[in-house]
């Protein structure tokens, strides 16, 4: 893991869309079905959008049904962390940037039984496709 990121509110509002940053700074969610949640069979790698870390591979990306880019695994061990959270009268576990601690969305444990059995549940606008990587 590469070193911590630590930014101002005001360069991260600089550097960030308002959409992205209320999703990733401000532990927000974007609409169902308006970001990126199909799924391809293009290779490539799926980065946080605030501080450009590697965060899931393509080829891990399953359509869930749920209107978010749902994934299986992250692309390694440690470079998502999770955190309790208790918001809006429900228990889930967030998924958060471990480089950056930008929200990314959540973890169930509902993925698919043939692989992990976890769905990553990411916010599009939380994320960069970096296609060939």
């Amino acid at each position: 893991m590469r070193k911590k990121i630590h930014k101002s509110d005001a360069e991260w509002r600089e550097q960030l869309s308002p959409e992205q940053y209320r999703v990733t700074r401000e532990k927000g969610t974007e609409r169902p079905f308006t970001g990126d949640y199909g799924v391809s069979d293009e290779h490539g790698i799926y980065h946080c959008v605030c501080c450009h870390a590697p965060l899931f591979e393509n080829e891990h990306k399953f359509d869930a049904g749920c209107g978010w880019p749902s994934f299986d695994r992250p692309l390694t061990s440690g470079c998502v962390a999770q955190q309790p959270d208790d918001s809006h009268g429900m228990q889930r576990i967030e998924v958060l940037c471990a480089r950056c601690d930008a929200h990314l969305g959540h973890v169930f444990p509902d993925g698919p039984p043939e692989t992990t059995g976890q769905r990553y549940c990411i916010n599009s606008v939380a994320i960069d496709f970096h296609a060939g990587e």
